[in-house]
C-alpha cells in the first residue's frame, strides 16, 4: 500500500527537531563545501532548515569535514536522495518496501530517520528536475563510471524493493543512465543485473557475447570484479554506507560467471 514518504520513514520513530542528528550535522557542514549547482542548493536548503553554520563539525567523533575528500561523498549521497525522491514521483507511489530499501542502503539509525525524511521530502518538492541533478553528478564522476553505475544500482535496488518494477521507474532509470553517459549496451548489462539471476542472461551481465571464448569470459569476469571492488569504489568517492550495494553487485557478477562456468564445464 502506498504511503506518504514522511509518514513511512518516520513511522514508529520519536522526533525531536531540537536535537541535531549526525545526518543533520553532516548536511549542515556539507553546505560549506564548494558543491554549487542544484545539489548545492538542496544542501543549502537543508542547512537552513536545521539552522546550521558552515563551521559545524559533521563526522562521527566530532571530526570536521575535509573539503578535499568529502565533497564527492556528500554529493553522491545527496544525489541518491534527490534522484530517489524524483523516482518516487515517477510512478506516483512510495511504498514501505522502497523506503526500507533506502534505509538499508544507508544504514540509518532510528533516531536519525526524521531528519533524513526531511531531506528526501525537500528533494521531492524541489522545482529542479531530475535531469539537473543527474547532469551535475555525471560531471563530477565522469572519469569514474563505476561510481555512477553504483548509484544506478542503488536506485534499481530501491525501485524493485516492492517487487513491482514500474515502467515509469524503468523509463526514469534509463534516462538517468543516458545522462550518465552509458550506452544502450551498458544499460542492457546494468538492467540485466537486476532482473534476477535465474532470468537474467549471464553473458549480458558480464558484457560479453555468447560466442566469447573461455579466456574472454575469465578476463571479463576478473575485470568487472576488479573495477567493482568496494575498496576501490570508496577511494573514488563512494560513501562507505553504500558498500552493501557494491557487495550485491559483486555477488551478481560472481553468480553470472558461475552460471557460465557450469554450462561450459570450466569449473
Amino acid at each position: 500500500m502506498p504511503h506518504d514518504i514522511l509518514t513511512l520513514i518516520s513511522l514508529g520513530q520519536s522526533c525531536n527537531h531540537c536535537a541535531m542528528s549526525r545526518w543533520g550535522k553532516i548536511f549542515g557542514a556539507a553546505a560549506g563545501l564548494a558543491l554549487g549547482g542544484p545539489l548545492g542548493a538542496l544542501l543549502g536548503a537543508v542547512a537552513g532548515h536545521y539552522g546550521l553554520d558552515h563551521g559545524d563539525k559533521g563526522a562521527k567523533g566530532g571530526n570536521p569535514f575535509d573539503p578535499r575528500g568529502d565533497t564527492n561523498r556528500v554529493a553522491f549521497t545527496i544525489a541518491v536522495i534527490a534522484l530517489g525522491a524524483k523516482m518516487a514521483k515517477a510512478d506516483g507511489l512510495v511504498t514501505r518496501e522502497e523506503v526500507d530499501a533506502f534505509k538499508q542502503i544507508f544504514d540509518i539509525p532510528p533516531d536519525e530517520m526524521a531528519n533524513v525524511s526531511r531531506v528526501f521530502d525537500l528533494a521531492r518538492k524541489d522545482v529542479a528536475g531530475y535531469e539537473q541533478y543527474a547532469r551535475q553528478i555525471a560531471g563530477m564522476f565522469r572519469s569514474k563510471p563505476r561510481v555512477l553505475e553504483d548509484l544506478l544500482d542503488g536506485l534499481f535496488y530501491i525501485a524493485k524493493a516492492d517487487d513491482v518494477f514500474h515502467p515509469k521507474e524503468e523509463e526514469f532509470l534509463r534516462a538517468v543512465a543516458g545522462i550518465f553517459g552509458f550506452s544502450d549496451a551498458d544499460w542492457s548489462r546494468i538492467r540485466a543485473g537486476h532482473v534476477g539471476q535465474d532470468q537474467a542472461d549471464p553473458y549480458v551481465i558480464l558484457g560479453i557475447g555468447h560466442d566469447a571464448p573461455d579466456t574472454a569470459v575469465k578476463q571479463a569476469y576478473r575485470r568487472l570484479v576488479r573495477e567493482n571492488h568496494p575498496d576501490l569504489l570508496v577511494a573514488q568517492g563512494l560513501p562507505e554506507e553504500f558498500i552493501m550495494v557494491a557487495n550485491t553487485k559483486i555477488a551478481t557478477i560472481n553468480g553470472a560467471y558461475d552460471k557460465i562456468a557450469k554450462q561450459r564445464g570450466m569449473l
